[in-house]
């Protein structure tokens, strides 16, 4: 690892290849912070958090990676997209990849993973993890995506997707995935246009147009084969029960008040499992709080890896609404 981000492909066990990015420089007995990006997104979702991690004057190594049908990693098709096999590719990324203990933090789809990891690599995780970061994510019940809208819309909304993500799964399967380059011209205009409905589902109050539109471009990078298959993983995603493997590891869960996705209940029943978890109610914010509120994300993870080595344990979890 170097200071600067070495971005680069990294074959895995698994038999797939992943881009990751690292950074920071390794001390003796220092933890690595491993962030897990949602579903249909990359490692870009972290960007503002590493930003105001390293400016708080955070130097602990950081790894980043897009799971396997997302951004720059190797798709599996529709058949290897579950977040079981996410959870053996980032098993795999610490075994053979990374040093010493670990703090994981999840964003979305990478909270579910991390649930899946504790399932799948339990051993692993008793022996290498120290800390554990929840962001905008569940434990269950997501099945159906009524994006908070109540009555017979929502419904409507649910039956809707049942339809366009197995449609989406087809035209992949049908048709070459063409995986443009993010920067260039024709997935910066449909970012465009689609940015009105990423504004109105992923985000809160007042985001800025930049994040908006990063997180359509993150969106057009993915394989849609793969995205398909992925949000089905999500509907039989049932890990509750997996995350008393991390009982005893300082904890935090982090959850915006306006996260149409994932809305704060699900903040609640993951706390309920952990103990000394602490739950972060972001007022006004929307599901992409490493985007709207990559502060406050930033200072609890900086606050998880100074945990890591000693922790102080609390019986009952606590809620922190956040002012802003």
């Amino acid at each position: 690892m170097t200071t600067s981000e070495d971005v680069g492909p990294l074959g895995l066990a698994t038999g797939i290849s992943l881009r990751v990015a690292r950074s920071g420089v390794p001390s003796p007995g220092e933890p690595t912070l491993v962030l897990a990006h949602g579903w249909s997104q990359d490692l870009r979702t972290w960007d503002r958090v590493l930003g105001d991690l390293r400016r708080a004057g955070v130097s602990a190594p950081v790894l980043r990676y897009d799971h396997r049908g997302h951004g720059g990693s190797e798709s599996p098709g529709r058949e290897g997209a579950t977040i079981g096999r996410a959870a053996d590719d980032l098993a795999a990324i610490i075994t053979d990849h990374v040093e010493g203990p670990i703090v994981l933090a999840g964003h979305s789809m990478g909270g579910m993973t991390l649930m899946a990891l504790a399932e799948r690599h339990p051993d692993l995780v008793r022996e290498r993890v120290r800390a554990a970061g929840f962001v905008a994510t569940a434990s269950d019940d997501m099945a159906e995506m009524r994006l908070g809208i109540p009555g017979r819309r929502g419904a409507f909304v649910a039956r809707g997707e049942r339809v366009i993500m197995p449609f989406l799964a087809s035209v992949g399967d049908r048709a070459p995935v063409h995986r443009a380059d993010p920067e260039g011209d024709g997935v910066h205009s449909r970012s465009v246009a689609l940015a009105p409905v990423v504004r109105r589902l992923v985000f809160g109050r007042h985001p800025r147009r930049a994040d908006v539109l990063s997180v359509a471009e993150q969106t057009f990078a993915a394989d849609p084969v793969a995205v398909a298959a992925f949000r089905a993983s999500i509907g039989e995603h049932r890990r509750t029960s997996s995350l008393a493997a991390l009982r005893g590891l300082p904890t935090v869960v982090l959850v915006g008040t306006r996260d149409r996705l994932c809305p704060p209940d699900h903040a609640r029943t993951i706390a309920a499992s952990l103990p000394d978890a602490e739950i972060v109610v972001l007022p006004g914010a929307g599901h992409m709080i490493t985007f709207e509120r990559s502060q406050e994300v930033a200072a609890h993870l900086q606050g998880l890896l100074e945990a890591a080595t000693v922790a102080a344990p609390n019986n009952t979890s606590r809620e922190t609404r956040v002012a802003g």
